[in-house]
């Protein structure tokens, strides 16, 4: 199993990020033919107003319909069904109501959507350089563990800020994850001292691969369009915590291969799920 991670530079216009997603993925697809391709957290609208956020994103059809969803919703499946592969959509803005949800949407071959899932732990926090975020204040939190099929491999859902919560991974990897994508759009300041860091502990303590795809760059965020800037470093991990691929600054992709008999060979030398006596 041959996965990309797709590094974007998306702003909060979403007909110009879905044209720079096209244009990554068909890249990562020519050159390295992966299986699943990967997009970075809330990639449709990064930066703008609450009403740019609330305006960009979608109402998502019914799970197990055959309806007609909105532009990135419609642009991911239109990618699984041409390409044969699947696509992990990173995250887009869902709307609920007063609130937004930051979703996971993933499609097989067929264009059908195998997955969906909600953010669970929302990043309200200050940065050491003293900006402030407070993502409760347009989205709210879901509730639900998922996880998903491709081929044998079973694969869990998780996005960015999520990674600092180790008993979700535990959870993951309790329901049968091989294989975790974790999207995200890590600010710079807490990207260059946490975020490898932070996976290459996941990925250790589940004896999981990781997919982490991120976005790179400047954007302008608020009602004052201020800049803020994420760190990009989208990358893949092994079950050892070796980082296997990754894209340095700007835009681009990364490519591994997912191998089950590493993950296995990990597991089986040191089982460390066995050994667990306080969770």
């Amino acid at each position: 199993m041959r996965v990309s991670v797709v590094q974007m530079n998306p702003g909060h216009v979403k007909a110009d990020n879905i044209a720079q997603a096209r244009t990554l993925i068909a890249g990562a697809i020519a050159s390295d033919r992966p299986d699943i391709v990967s997009l970075p957290e809330i990639w449709t609208c990064l930066g703008g107003d609450r009403a740019a956020k609330f305006e960009q994103a979608e109402d998502l059809p019914p799970r197990g319909s055959n309806e007609t969803g909105g532009p990135a919703y419609e642009f991911l499946r239109s990618v699984a069904r041409e390409h044969r592969i699947h696509v992990h959509g990173g995250s887009i803005g869902e709307r609920g109501g007063d609130r937004l949800f930051n979703t996971t949407v993933v499609f097989d071959p067929d264009g059908r959507e195998l997955a969906r899932y909600r953010k669970i732990h929302l990043f309200d926090i200050v940065t050491p350089d003293g900006q402030g975020y407070r993502e409760s204040a347009t989205y709210g939190a879901g509730e639900e563990i998922v996880t998903w099929q491709a081929g044998e491999l079973k694969i869990g859902c998780a996005i960015c800020y999520d990674v600092r919560f180790p008993e979700l991974f535990l959870a993951l990897r309790r329901a049968g994850a091989e294989l975790i994508f974790l999207p995200a759009a890590f600010t710079l300041q807490t990207g260059k001292d946490h975020w490898e860091t932070l996976i290459r502990a996941r990925a250790i303590e589940t004896q999981c691969w990781f997919a982490a795809p991120a976005c790179w760059g400047r954007h302008l965020d608020g009602a004052k369009l201020e800049p803020r800037f994420t760190y990009g470093h989208s990358l893949i991990c092994d079950p050892w915590g070796h980082v296997v691929a990754k894209v340095s600054d700007g835009t681009g992709w990364a490519s591994a291969r997912i191998d089950p008999a590493m993950t296995a060979r990990v597991r089986r030398d040191m089982p460390v799920l066995e050994h667990r006596r306080l969770a």
